[in-house]
């Protein structure tokens, strides 16, 4: 079993980062495997609604949107994290889900995952609900703690003084790790995840 955890940051080892190295130790210590992706500083642009990745089977901007939804078909779980900016998740990270998730939906469905933010001092209710709507949009087991999933700190430095954060982290590690293990017990038993099935309409004539 395997989790990707997304820096949405762009501070590649900055507080966000700090608060996923404690969810990634306790996923490893329960014999998950982990990867980091961070989503880096180069340009990145936002959806522009072509629908070429419906026959294209990707976006049609080849960059790091791309690189890890490719990585995301074969991942069990995911975290995605981001510093807040006011309010609100990083734009970056926001144009990021849109893409994946609008190029690549059938890669996260039934897939658990959970949002972590990173404070210097407010906004991360706000951001965590801002995350988690893309889980709901993709019938995804939300993952949550012990506490809202956020930590405090304006440098690494500052976020490892944040016991209660830390502590917040490994339980997400803690309840992911459980999840994973209960989903492949299921499936060893021939319980698969369930078909979905799909209807639009639009209200405008």
């Amino acid at each position: 079993m395997k989790v990707i955890l997304v820096n949405g940051s762009s501070h590649k080892d900055g507080a966000t980062a700090r608060m996923l190295k404690e969810v990634e130790d306790t996923l490893n210590k329960e014999g998950i495997e982990t990867e980091n992706f961070f989503i880096g500083n180069d340009p990145l642009r936002d959806c522009i609604g072509c629908r070429k990745c419906g026959s294209l089977g990707k976006c049609v901007f080849d960059d790091a949107v791309n690189e890890f939804t490719e990585k995301a078909r074969s991942a069990d779980g995911f975290v995605f994290a981001s510093p807040v900016y006011y309010a609100h998740p990083s734009g970056r990270l926001l144009s990021f889900m849109d893409r994946a998730f609008y190029s690549a939906g059938s890669a996260f469905q039934h897939k658990p995952a959970a949002a972590v933010l990173s404070a210097r001092r407010a906004g991360c209710v706000a951001s965590y609900d801002v995350i988690n709507k893309y889980f709901g949009i993709a019938s995804m087991p939300i993952v949550t703690s012990t506490y809202w999933n956020q930590g405090f700190g304006n440098s690494r430095e500052e976020s490892s003084q944040d016991e209660e954060g830390l502590n917040t982290m490994r339980n997400i590690g803690l309840n992911m790790a459980w999840l994973l293990k209960c989903i492949e017990c299921a499936k060893k038993n021939g319980i698969d995840a369930p078909e979905n099935g799909k209807a639009r309409m639009n209200f405008i004539r």
